[in-house]
């Protein structure tokens, strides 16, 4: 029996992990040097449904999504990973409370009335295909950094190195596109 032309595989060719860019609107240097993003997994919880013979599991009703993690190389002039550092203080405020107001007030993101609290951003993974073009767009809607990775330098390095550091973002939701649909 022959299966209808419908279900047949139609794209034979497969996502290379080196075809992306990443974008995010509050830090817009630091996804220009960007070397590794991942789009993070979800969990869905479950719940159990007694039973006399054993624990049935059952869907839940709510998802947990991974952290998005960016690596990316640091530039000479440190701008990217100021950037990240500057905003885990804004939202901090680890050595005053008017740190965090005046960091809300400045950057690429401005508030759109004077109560908003602008502490998160939205960024964009754009997936691309084998002769680089635009396939999927992954949107962050209020992306915020948790961490920064150290920056580790060692002088009995013999080859030239270039430090990479790593920022740890959670965020509200992502959703992946078809760019080709919209």
């Amino acid at each position: 029996m022959t299966q209808p032309l419908s279900s047949q595989i139609t794209d034979r060719n497969f996502l290379q992990a080196n075809g992306f860019s990443f974008t995010v609107n509050r830090a817009p240097t630091l996804g220009f040097f960007g070397n590794a993003v991942n789009v993070p997994g979800l969990t869905m919880n479950t719940t159990v449904q007694p039973n006399y013979l054993r624990n049935i599991p059952r869907p839940g009703t709510q998802l947990d999504f991974n952290d998005l993690t960016l690596r990316f190389l640091v530039d000479q002039g440190l701008e990217n990973y100021i950037e990240i550092q500057n905003w885990l203080r804004g939202i901090g405020f680890p050595e005053s409370l008017s740190e965090i107001y005046e960091w809300q007030n400045t950057g690429p993101v401005k508030k759109s009335n004077k109560d908003e609290i602008n502490l998160y951003s939205d960024g964009t993974m754009t997936i691309l295909n084998g002769i680089n073009r635009p396939v999927f767009s992954v949107v962050f809607k209020d992306l915020f950094p948790t961490s920064i990775s150290d920056l580790q330098f060692d002088s009995q390095t013999t080859d030239v190195e270039y430090l990479t550091a790593q920022v740890t973002f959670k965020y509200s939701v992502y959703n992946i596109t078809d760019v080709a649909c919209c």
